[in-house]
């Protein structure tokens, strides 16, 4: 079974990229005018998240930050080669890529997959978008800072995918660290070199991951990890 070729995921997921093409067109429009200045910019964010992290995440609550639409299969293939039972992601927003993730549980069938994200009307449209794609009984969404809502009731996870605030990326993974189960995949999208010292983390095969950048959506900074041991 594949929910993303045809049916109602198929639909939804269509209907959402559309959204959030017109949704994030003034965002993605700054970003690509200011392409030559990418280093300076993330350097920016990075300190601005580092000075007031909720003040810039209210900031971009109306725009959806999802993934693209191959990238959107591509976390769909991943829950799907690792058999997935239970999934976590940081930084749902609206709820897209989750529908990628909860169509591969669905499709094997069932598991759980427990998402959060800061801002409260970015909770409650993935819910309704999660429901809208018939698959509100294998997801749970959390509210607020990861550091707080994955602190418990999470273990055996299979696979994490990590798209929310970029200085969190290694204290989120460092939480999660004692339930990731042997093999489980870590999707970093948006794993910039200059935050929070993730990449070179990751990177070191002296702390259990074997890691390495994937070669599509090139700017993103996206990293595929495998927990070793």
């Amino acid at each position: 079974m594949d929910s993303l070729s045809s049916g109602l995921v198929a639909d939804v997921v269509e209907r959402l990229h559309l959204e959030a093409e017109v949704a994030d067109a003034p965002l993605v429009q700054t970003s690509t005018s200011e392409a030559s200045n990418r280093e300076e910019m993330i350097s920016q964010f990075i300190a601005a998240e580092s000075r007031d992290l909720k003040s810039v995440y209210h900031g971009l609550a109306g725009n959806f930050l999802s993934v693209s639409p191959r990238f959107g299969r591509f976390l769909y293939m991943c829950a799907r080669a690792c058999k997935a039972k239970r999934i976590v992601e940081f930084g749902s927003s609206m709820g897209i890529s989750a529908i990628y993730m909860a169509a591969a549980l669905r499709d094997m069938g069932g598991g759980r997959l427990i998402g959060t994200d800061l801002e409260p009307g970015k909770i409650e449209r993935a819910r309704a978008n999660v429901a809208a794609a018939g698959l509100a009984d294998l997801v749970e969404f959390r509210l607020g800072d990861a550091r707080e809502t994955l602190g418990s009731g999470i273990s055996e996870i299979d696979m994490v995918m990590l798209d929310g605030a970029f200085t969190l990326y290694l204290p989120i993974l460092k939480l999660l660290e004692p339930q990731l189960k042997l093999g489980a995949l870590i999707v970093g999208e948006n794993a910039f070199e200059e935050a929070s010292g993730y990449i070179d983390y990751v990177r070191d095969p002296q702390n259990g991951y074997l890691s390495l950048s994937l070669p599509f959506d090139p700017g993103r900074g996206n990293e595929l990890t495998i927990k070793t041991r």
